[in-house]
């Protein structure tokens, strides 16, 4: 005996609104009785953290999970997909089959949001499905009940964080073997994901900044020049405050980015550095270079295992010139006015696309990952050079950090134009007015509101939950099913090994 999935036109990766068809290959090597084949359409977004010693006073009163204790590791799964298609039989009736090669047909569509934030469609899996008294064994929604949930699309597949985070997306099916001591036969095959992209606002000019002023040491007094006088041999000294010549630069650094600062995966960065000078100068000696130039993009991944928080550092490599040869000389003449600014070239990062391993900035209900860009800058006051004369003092450099908070990384994976469009109509429809009774009645005595923790948004139907702005409409209620996912998609690799084993702790009973 052995069982296969086969899916059609399988892609590198799938997105929302896809179709995910294929079949179940099985090949029976003697006659047998099989009962319900059902496959499943699963994700999940799994946690696990190790219960810390309270540090504070505040911390002995804080909630914990129950029945964790100090160094247990307490876990938190969120079904943020399920979807449950039986593919035989019709009628519930298990049937023979003979020995050979028996295939059945399975098809599904990747949904828009997650599923366990809804707590109808979770309050209807009691952990039984089927026809009549052939019924199999489904999840038990009832647990997700009890979690921390929120409304988003679904998340990227992730990996990268051994026992600690997880997102996962698989097929699974299962055959039912009717008897005593007759075990049903499992299989699966897991599949990268990576969601769409959320309507893009408009452009516009604004530019989103990080910008430093440095001004350079002067230099010591007995590296100037020296001057005789007229009248006899006694020299003095012109100070870098007396001279205009001897004046160290002062300028200003900045990053830009539009704004809002959005990135794409698989798309060269949209920034630009520019330098702007702050005080006059006048000869050659004061020219800055850029002799260094490092950009990293850094990604933040926020776990959580309820009330446990803890944020993980990625970071990916953009550009790294350690050594720029020639350097790059900032301001076109050593006399440009003050106030001149001075576009350092884009040639030099223009090329480097971001990695196809970065996921997209996304959160789900328990774990988030966002963005920020870091920036170091070497300036140096005067050409760097391996020898010195005497009368040479060797260049002065410094390196500055530019810090760009509050980017997002989008998939590229531009949504359908009538998603677009049904996310807008439902935007601006005007919100629905409560009824109105026809006679006062008593109220009974409200209590008073308690305000949520932001890290935390609430659950859906609490009173708390319309102070947070809502994720695009479900599918069901967006679009047809005639709509396809969308046809144009860049490269993605993640670094999810899909059929890896589970690098997570097994969850408690």
């Amino acid at each position: 005996m052995s069982i296969q999935i086969a899916l059609d036109n399988r892609p590198e990766f799938y997105t929302n609104l896809d179709f995910v068809s294929g079949r179940v290959i099985l090949n029976l090597t003697r006659p047998e009785t099989l009962g319900n084949v059902i496959v499943k359409l699963e994700g999940e977004s799994r946690t696990a953290l190790t219960m810390p010693p309270p540090t504070q006073r505040d911390d002995l009163y804080r909630p914990r999970p129950p029945g964790s204790f100090v160094g247990d590791v307490v876990t938190e799964n969120h079904k943020i997909l399920y979807r449950v298609f039986q593919v035989y039989p019709d009628d519930g009736v298990a049937l023979p089959f003979q020995p050979g090669q028996h295939e059945f047909r399975f098809n599904f569509k990747m949904p828009l949001n997650n599923v366990c934030h809804d707590p109808k469609a979770m309050s209807a899996l009691l952990g039984i499905g089927g026809l009549g008294g052939a019924g199999f064994r489904t999840m038990d929604g009832t647990k997700q009940l009890m979690l921390q949930h929120i409304k988003a699309t679904l998340p990227p597949s992730l990996t990268g964080f051994p026992q600690e985070a997880e997102i996962r997306y698989y097929i699974k099916v299962t055959i039912q073997r009717p008897g005593f001591f007759k075990e049903n036969w499992r299989y699966q095959v897991g599949f990268k994901f990576l969601p769409v992209e959320p309507p893009r606002p408009e452009k516009t000019s604004q530019e989103a900044f990080a910008r430093r002023p440095f001004t350079f040491k002067p230099r010591a007094p007995g590296h100037h020049s020296i001057k005789k006088s007229l009248f006899g041999s006694r020299s003095s000294t012109a100070t870098p405050a007396e001279d205009p010549n001897q004046l160290p630069p002062n300028i200003e650094v900045s990053a830009r980015l539009p704004f809002p600062s959005i990135i794409t995966c698989n798309d060269p960065l949209p920034l630009r550095l520019i330098a702007r000078k702050l005080a006059p100068t006048m000869t050659r000696e004061q020219q800055v270079y850029l002799t260094a130039l490092d950009i990293k993009l850094v990604g933040y991944t926020q776990v959580r295992v309820s009330d446990l928080v803890t944020t993980e550092r990625s970071a990916w490599v953009i550009l790294s010139a350690p050594s720029l040869n020639p350097p790059v000389a900032l301001f076109g003449s050593p006399t440009d006015a003050v106030d001149a600014e001075f576009e350092i070239p884009r040639a030099l990062w223009k090329d480097r696309r971001l990695p196809n391993t970065i996921a997209p900035s996304f959160r789900t209900c328990n774990i988030a990952r966002h963005y920020e860009i870091e920036i170091m800058l070497t300036l140096s006051w005067g050409l760097p050079s391996s020898s010195f004369t005497a009368k040479q003092l060797p260049p002065q450099t410094v390196t500055l950090p530019l810090k760009l908070s509050k980017v997002d990384v989008y998939s590229g994976i531009k949504p359908p134009q009538q998603l677009l469009n049904s996310v807008s109509t439902s935007n601006a429809r005007p919100p629905l007015q409560p009824p109105r009774p026809s006679q006062p009645q008593p109220q009974p005595q409200a209590r008073p509101p308690q305000q949520p923790d932001p890290l935390y948004p609430p659950q859906l139907g609490t009173n708390a939950a319309g102070m947070y702005e809502d994720a695009p409409p479900s599918y069901d209620e967006a679009m047809a099913d005639q709509l396809a996912g969308p046809a144009a998609r860049p490269a993605y690799s993640g670094v999810t090994a899909e059929n890896a084993p589970s690098s997570m702790p097994p969850e408690k009973s």
